[in-house]
């Protein structure tokens, strides 16, 4: 298939060419398409990604949202289908690529005004890094636009951090024209997150790690429901619940469940979306889809009608428990304090995650980077390790210092308990 036909897929010539399942998995890097014999007859696909409502905004939003931290600028063939598929959601941040992700859409503005309008366009910043209005100025100059439809605050770690400054400085932005509506992503302590937030009554909206290994803890519920009360919009992230161990688990669970799937008509990755989606107060899924065939994986699990029966719910809720033990939750105190706080834990699982799970180790390595060098963290023995992968010998050294980052755990005493052993070993 020539790259003009791939980028000018119809919806029912790609409906039709592919079926639900025949499609790679959403959201991992490095994993091929999963065969599947012909799905049975389902209810009617929509036209395009449906939309839902971003809480107290009004906005109806695209129900699958575009996450930039993927090389946009060499990828402009795959934002024209996101568009043509309904995917009118987009999301960057000044750190994905080093503010590379918003050049790239930007790029694809300045060739193609019109689609400015039909995009509802997010971008981040990290306050720590203080000149928030020049570094939105600037963000906007990348991206080609006069303003953002919705900022966040970047990678909150607790509510404390939307200082009474913050709220004025949002306050002033909107009144400026360059955002509609403010807001915050958040990898850490997500629950205690989102309670602040619908306590505050300034905050439009949240993006925050929700995935069928948390959504049904009565902590993650109560924020939920407490968001939902106030008004705030709801969007989720890492959906796939990506791991940061090297090793495959829950062995006959998983097998158990992507047949359950398959013979359904769809993937254990999609499926992993269409439960998020059954919360109809979640907006939007934010992922990451680098190429076409993920994008096409997950726009045909957001079109495809077919709602979870119950038993699907109990096959994930079951692959769940068989998991957690090897899944980092992001609460960012408990392992925090085992350590006196030497050590970002849930920053260096994440790091791992990227690294070992989305086959991801350049950007496992800028982010490990970031996060060292970050003010106030210290040194946290960042150790140059080498590690397989396509890029050249710097690049993979680069990568090493992710998985170096647990060697500081190691140090400081910290064994984590996996259910096939200890690791690292």
């Amino acid at each position: 298939m020539t790259r003009k036909k791939d980028a000018d897929l119809t919806r029912r010539e790609f409906m039709k060419t592919v079926g639900l399942a025949g499609l790679a998995v959403a959201g991992a890097g490095g994993t091929g398409a999963i065969a599947a014999p012909a799905p049975p007859a389902t209810p009617a696909k929509a036209a395009t990604v449906p939309k839902r409502k971003l809480g107290k905004t009004g906005v109806e939003v695209s129900s699958l949202c575009l996450g930039g931290m993927f090389d946009t600028i060499n990828n402009q063939l795959l934002l024209k289908q996101a568009l043509k598929w309904g995917v009118t959601y987009w999301d960057t941040a000044e750190s994905y690529g080093n503010t590379l992700s918003e050049e790239g859409y930007g790029r694809f503005f300045a060739r193609n005004p019109e689609a400015r309008k039909e995009i509802f366009l997010v971008t981040k910043l990290e306050a720590k890094g203080g000149k928030l209005t020049e570094r939105l100025d600037k963000g906007l100059a990348r991206l080609k636009t006069d303003h953002a439809d919705l900022f966040f605050i970047h990678s909150l770690t607790g509510i404390g951090e939307l200082t009474p400054a913050i709220k004025d400085w949002a306050a002033e932005m909107k009144k400026a024209g360059k955002f509609k509506f403010f807001g915050f992503s958040t990898h850490t302590n997500m629950e205690d997150c989102l309670l602040g937030a619908a306590k505050l009554g300034w905050v439009d909206a949240a993006m925050f790690t929700y995935n069928f290994q948390v959504m049904n803890t009565p902590k993650m519920k109560e924020a939920v429901d407490a968001c939902v009360k106030a008004g705030v919009g709801l969007v989720s992230m890492k959906s796939q619940a990506g791991r940061p161990g090297k090793h495959e688990v829950g062995g006959e669970v998983k097998l158990e469940m992507v047949d359950r799937f398959l013979k359904r008509g769809f993937t254990d990755k999609q499926a992993k979306l269409k439960i998020i989606w059954e919360n109809p107060n979640i907006a939007s899924i934010c992922s990451q889809m680098p190429s076409l065939t993920i994008l096409s994986a997950n726009a045909a699990a957001a079109m495809d009608q077919t709602k979870l029966a119950r038993e699907e719910f109990d096959s994930l809720h079951r692959y769940a428990l068989e998991t957690k033990a090897d899944y980092c939750a992001g609460c960012g105190k408990i392992c925090q304090e085992a350590v006196g706080g030497a050590v970002p834990v849930n920053e260096v699982m994440r790091c791992l995650m990227y690294h070992r799970y989305y086959s991801e180790p350049e950007l496992a390595a800028r982010l490990s980077h970031r996060r060292a060098h970050a003010p106030g963290r210290g040194d946290v023995g960042l150790t140059p390790l080498k590690v397989p992968g396509k890029a050249g010998s710097r690049q993979r050294e680069e990568a090493g210092k992710s998985a170096g980052l647990l060697d500081s755990l190691w140090r400081h005493g910290v064994r984590i308990i996996y259910p096939r052993g200890i690791f690292p070993g």
